[in-house]
């Protein structure tokens, strides 16, 4: 899962014309919110804040070519007892900049912890969708030290990603084009949400695969059994029961078998983008989930 070159726009009109999407679209969050930027041996790292000023952190970390926006079901929910940090990740467009590569499963867990500690943040409750998945989870694997618990949504690394995923990612490009009037339809058939998000949340993704170069990223490397076994922390493992990425059955069994105590679910009536699907029961199961890992703590 190792890039050659860092991600970047085909020139400075075509970021200028994102970025200002890019701005509409965190217009979905509620207010307040900051803006920070953290550096790091990889890059510039851009960081949205929003929420309570005490309660323990929680970390998102969004899918594939997506950024913070994609979050702006769960911010409310989140923030009212937590400080929530959205991270526009590395390799994706965004308003983080990237200067060197992270080459490999240690690189990316080493700047995500450099984030950590530019933030000043302990005891984190590190959620991640898809890819962001798989980096949460790889977090808990490389560099657990700052981490009070891992949610994964729907994660990229507990299978090898299928044919149908990159189908079912072009039949999601093929819908854009389809009237507006018809997407929430197809957005149901196709179980992919972002036909239904949104103009504001589609418009920067659009603009991203037209002008931001790479634009693709190898496919997540899947984890083997002992990192899976290895990890000591409280995990929490939400999937699509219609998921394009994973076999939710099989992808179930394995993340049980493997992850000491996990707690996995498979949430019905939900595809891949399950966080933009069932919000608001995915935000019951993370602040339940967030809230037991605390008592956990106090006992």
């Amino acid at each position: 899962m190792t890039r050659t070159s860092v991600g970047h726009f085909v020139s400075e009109e075509a970021r200028a014309k994102f970025l200002k999407a890019y701005d509409r679209a965190m217009g979905l969050w509620p207010g307040p919110r900051r803006e920070l930027d953290v550096e790091t041996t990889y890059g510039t790292v851009h960081v949205h804040h929003y929420g309570s000023r005490t309660g323990e952190p929680v970390v998102l970390l969004h899918g594939h070519a997506g950024h913070a926006s994609n979050w702006y079901p769960q911010i409310a929910a989140l923030g009212e007892h937590h400080p929530v940090y959205a991270i526009d990740t590395l390799d994706d467009p965004g308003r983080s900049v990237q200067r060197v590569v992270a080459a490999g499963s240690r690189e990316n867990a080493a700047w995500l912890g450099e984030v950590f500690s530019g933030l000043g943040l302990e005891r984190i409750h590190l959620i991640g969708v898809s890819y962001g998945g798989w980096l949460a989870l790889n977090q808990a694997v490389h560099a657990p030290g700052r981490l009070a618990s891992v949610a994964s949504l729907d994660p990229g690394g507990i299978e090898k990603v299928p044919a149908r995923f990159y189908a079912h990612m072009i039949g999601g490009l093929f819908g854009m084009l389809a009237p507006r009037r018809l997407r929430p339809a197809l957005g149901r058939l196709l179980a992919n949400p972002a036909l239904s998000s949104p103009p504001e949340m589609i418009a920067p993704l659009m603009l991203a695969m037209r002008t931001y170069k790479p634009n693709t990223r190898p496919a997540a490397r899947p984890f083997t059994d002992e990192e899976l076994g290895s990890i000591r922390l409280p995990v929490l493992a939400l999937l699509g029961s219609r998921s394009a990425l994973l076999r939710p059955r099989q992808a179930l069994r394995r993340v049980a078998a493997l992850v000491p105590g996990v707690r996995a679910e498979i949430v019905q009536r939900a595809g891949h983008g399950l966080n933009l699907e069932r919000p608001e029961l995915v935000n019951a199961h993370l602040l339940q989930f967030i809230a037991s890992c605390g008592r956990e703590a106090r006992s």
